[in-house]
């Protein structure tokens, strides 16, 4: 497993040319998502899957969303990053679905402060498990969030259901530039170990 995680790396040098078909991609994201750990097995995460001018929708609402506040003088630079993106050959948007959030909120009371909560460590797991799957079919991804400024938009475009909450969006496509080497900050700062 340690060596598929060493292979999810940040790629924003996309390209439409996947090594495998856009079914087996789905195939894949979907497969992630289903074995992803969720608090209580809520099964909160929920994913829409775009390709190719769909995808590219997406990256076109958030170049809108993001000219109304951006001021123009550093625009170029967002729009340039926004093109990267669509790039790809697709983007995952993952949501949230609130219902069974509160479903447990009502069941159980005693936690219920805590169910939002772990309803993100539920979305950040399937977000890593695509992401780490993608990386070992070949496919590059990074992760981005421009919600909530694109929230109305995707929901009216893709009739997201109400209860859906858009958590991050991954853009995915072929690996067109090398990684940069990976650097870690030092154990001593990160881990305690005792016995």
């Amino acid at each position: 497993m340690l060596d598929k995680l060493k292979k999810r790396r940040t790629q924003y040098a996309l390209g439409k040319n996947l090594p495998i078909s856009e079914t087996q991609v789905d195939a894949l994201i979907r497969e992630a998502i289903r074995l992803s750990p969720s608090s209580f097995n809520s099964q909160s995460s929920r994913a829409v899957i775009l390709f190719g001018r769909e995808s590219d929708k997406f990256w076109s609402i958030a170049k809108e969303a993001l000219q109304a506040i951006v001021p123009a003088a550093d625009f170029a630079g967002t729009a340039k990053k926004l093109e990267g993106f669509a790039s790809g050959a697709g983007t995952v948007l993952f949501f949230e679905d609130q219902e069974p959030v509160k479903a447990l909120q009502a069941n159980f009371p005693l936690y219920a402060h805590n169910f939002p909560i772990w309803s993100e460590h539920s979305t950040g797991m399937a977000q890593l498990a695509v992401w780490t799957a993608l990386a070992d079919a070949g496919i590059g991804a990074s992760l981005q969030h421009y919600h909530p400024l694109v929230d109305a938009e995707v929901a009216k475009t893709w009739n997201i259901p109400e209860s859906w909450k858009l958590t991050a969006q991954m853009p995915f496509g072929s690996n067109e530039a090398p990684f940069g080497e990976k650097t870690f900050i030092d154990d001593e700062v990160r881990f305690r170990t005792h016995r």
